[in-house]
């Protein structure tokens, strides 16, 4: 029976661990607000804001940009586009 257990173990910890849900990051306090960094990208150009998220120390989004749907990074406190792609 022990033996059983030891085999199945390393099993059920890949099974939790794909079943656990996601924890998507948490803005910092010094953050701008996203509805601040909206505000911004709006005034570059940007519509039609969706997946507004914090994560890895910045803030991830999509956007529309001239007819091209964008996915951004942008900096939290200065609200500037750091990372710019094309939405394939």
């Amino acid at each position: 029976m022990r033996t059983r257990f030891i085999a199945l173990a390393p099993m059920m910890l890949v099974l939790a661990a794909a079943t656990s849900p996601a924890h998507a990051d948490q803005p910092g306090a010094d953050w701008m607000k996203s509805d601040q960094v909206i505000e911004k990208l709006t005034a570059l150009g940007y519509t039609n804001f969706s997946k507004v998220e914090a994560d890895d120390g910045h803030w991830e989004l999509e956007a529309d940009l001239k007819g091209v749907r964008y996915d951004l990074s942008v900096d939290p406190k200065s609200g500037e586009v750091i990372k710019s792609e094309p939405d394939n």
